[in-house]
């Protein structure tokens, strides 16, 4: 909690500026120190009423306000005031003169030694004080710790008109079939305890964001009518240890009370990854104990019966193995992008609330978004509406839907004015692109090709498959780093030489080539094995020998110094097909799949419908 300690940084310092203060006041009794001078004026003047002297210290009060000397602000009554030693006036008979009271008891009364003590102590008493307060606040979550509580867990609301069930997702049939047996058994758990079939403790939902893993523990707890409760996995951790290990039992106490419940846990591998890993001190001893109270709370002496837990990740292979046993998580689906027909499912239910014109064919666009989870072909659904908004419709048309696919899939356009000569250039650069790409024998065919700057690109190029792809083979690959590799090949057989657009361009083609040598066995010099883990957050190389990484390397050079080779040949023997692209680009600007295979004059292969 980073504000706490701020403002606990800031309390204090303010309590010690007042308490400060309040004491430099009150240590002085309220009166005013005055110079021996202005004494004998107010005394000569007979403007003083009595006194007190101890040596030559002398405190005394005035009959009437008088203002302060030096230019002070304010007026005073009571003052002390030092008599010089060397000062031989005679101060008795003056003051006897001028009626003064001389008094045996000083005129401002001292504290007593308890009360200093206790003014003292008064600037760390409050910042105890104000210590305690803010422990408490920052242990809220400790249950019924000493520190403070906080208040109990309590089930989403899953009432009508908030409830979410298995009508409400699309795409992932073989996966809603699987969780339907879990919604079966909350519903009748004595058919299946009958036969001595047990419940399932959990059910692990692993795979790419966005696709549908929280909407489906949704759906769940929405199709079986039960409590849901539903977390973070990061909202257990917390700076004090046990904090963490305190929230899950809490959390499972409250399920269990209202059995049977479904527990949803979001991104486990916040605290669930692989023990062992750490030094065991501060937030590893944390999320440890965190990690143990899950694990005992699914699977212990505890146990939690009629409480099913259901978790989501997407790196389930950092997960601790204790959790991954039968007996913690028992069903670990696997949740994936949806294929053509689930993408048209999807859009379907995404369009309920939205308008559509006619003509507008779903199936077109599901055809064209490849590799689309449930939240892009949301974000396209509503970014088509914005569009249409912005154009005064009344519904949304299917322009409104593929403008809004290559907003998303290109990016926005840029207004930005290039040189002709500049201009020129990103045209044979696309073109170089497109044009390989028509000759690639499999390759994925064009669908649009811009000089319209989009997003951080000068221009693009997009190509998709007509139907999903799963595995893919070396020719395939090849022809994708010899079509990425087109736009620089482009300008050395127009120009010459290089330049700096094709920075994207061979980031993909490195990715590529170090995968076909690395990981999927397409070098007969490494060998058919894995040399470069398939783990983001890995270090690179950390599965095989330096010798290994060498070659793969060097291969991966290979790969890619023979593909631009072909793609410098390809568009040297078709130059005069790359000159009528790049001036039909020129002249349009921005040529869809039509335009762009007539411009060029390659045949577009028919589309594979199935």
């Amino acid at each position: 909690m980073p504000g706490g300690w701020g403002g606990l940084i800031l309390t204090a310092l303010v309590v010690f500026l007042i308490s400060d203060l309040l004491l430099s006041f009150v240590g002085n009794g309220g009166s005013t120190t005055i110079s021996y001078t202005e004494f004998n004026n107010q005394l000569n003047s007979g403007n003083i009423t009595k006194i007190y002297s101890k040596g030559d210290a002398i405190e005394g009060s005035l009959k009437s306000k008088a203002p302060k000397p030096d230019g002070g602000k304010g007026d005073y009554t009571d003052f002390t005031t030092q008599r010089p030693v060397f000062a031989d006036d005679n101060l008795w008979g003056t003051l006897q003169a001028q009626n003064v009271t001389v008094t045996a008891e000083p005129v401002v009364q001292q504290r007593s030694f308890l009360a200093n003590l206790l003014i003292s102590l008064a600037p760390m008493l409050l910042l105890i004080l104000v210590w305690v307060l803010m422990a408490r606040r920052m242990a809220g979550g400790m249950g019924a710790g000493a520190l403070g509580r906080k208040a109990p867990p309590k089930p989403v609301d899953t009432s009508a008109g908030r409830r979410t069930t298995f009508a409400d997702v699309a795409g992932i049939d073989e996966v809603e079939a699987e969780l339907s047996e879990v919604v079966d058994f909350l519903k009748n758990p004595q058919e299946y305890r009958r036969l001595g079939a047990k419940m399932p403790r959990g059910v692990l939902l692993a795979g790419p964001p966005g696709t549908g893993k929280t909407l489906l523990a949704r759906a769940v707890a929405g199709e079986a009518d039960v409590p849901f409760f539903s977390a973070s996995a990061s909202e257990f951790i917390e700076m004090i240890v046990g904090v963490g290990a305190s929230r899950v039992r809490e959390l499972f106490a409250e399920a269990r009370k209202v059995a049977p419940a479904i527990v949803f846990i979001d991104e486990i591998d916040t605290i669930g990854r692989q023990r062992g890993g750490g030094g065991g001190m501060g937030g590893h001893d944390e999320r440890e104990q965190t990690l143990n109270q899950i694990l005992t709370e699914m699977d212990g002496f505890s146990g939690s019966e009629g409480v099913i837990v259901i978790a989501a990740t997407n790196r389930v292979e950092i997960l601790d193995q204790a959790l991954l046993r039968p007996g913690r998580f028992d069903r670990r689906i696997t949740v994936s992008p949806p294929d053509r027909g689930g993408r048209e499912e999807i859009l379907k239910i995404h369009t309920r609330s939205v308008p559509l014109a006619a003509g507008t064919d779903l199936d077109q666009v599901a055809r064209t978004t490849p590799g689309m989870t449930g939240a892009d072909l949301a974000n396209l659904v509503n970014e088509a509406a914005l569009l249409a908004v912005k154009r005064k419709q009344d519904a949304v048309a299917q322009a409104d839907l593929s403008d809004a696919l290559e907003k998303v899939q290109l990016g926005a356009v840029r207004p930005l004015v290039m040189p002709a000569g500049e201009r020129e250039r990103t045209a044979y650069h696309e073109s170089g692109h497109a044009l390989l790409g028509m000759l690639q024998p499999g390759a994925d065919p064009v669908r649009k090709i811009t000089i319209v700057p989009r997003g951080r690109a000068l221009g693009v190029t997009l190509s998709t498959p007509d139907t999903d792809r799963y595995s893919y083979t070396e020719p395939y690959l090849r022809g994708r780093i010899i079509g990425a590799l087109g736009g620089m090949a482009a300008e050395q057989v127009v120009y010459g030489i290089v330049t700096t657009g094709a920075e994207s361009d061979l980031e993909q083609v490195t990715n590529i080539a170090r995968g076909m040598a690395g990981r999927w066995g397409m070098s007969e010099r490494v060998g058919r094995l894995t040399a470069i883990p398939n783990d983001s957050q890995g270090a690179y190389g950390l599965s095989a020998a330096p010798t290994t990484l060498d070659a793969v390397d060097e291969e991966a050079r290979r790969i890619v110094a023979e593909c631009y080779e072909d793609a410098v040949r390809l568009l040297g023997e078709h130059r005069g097909k790359l000159d009528a692209l790049a001036r039909a680009l020129l002249d349009a600007e921005t040529l869809d799949e039509e335009a762009a295979y007539e411009a060029a004059g390659v045949p577009r292969k028919a589309l594979d419908r199935a």
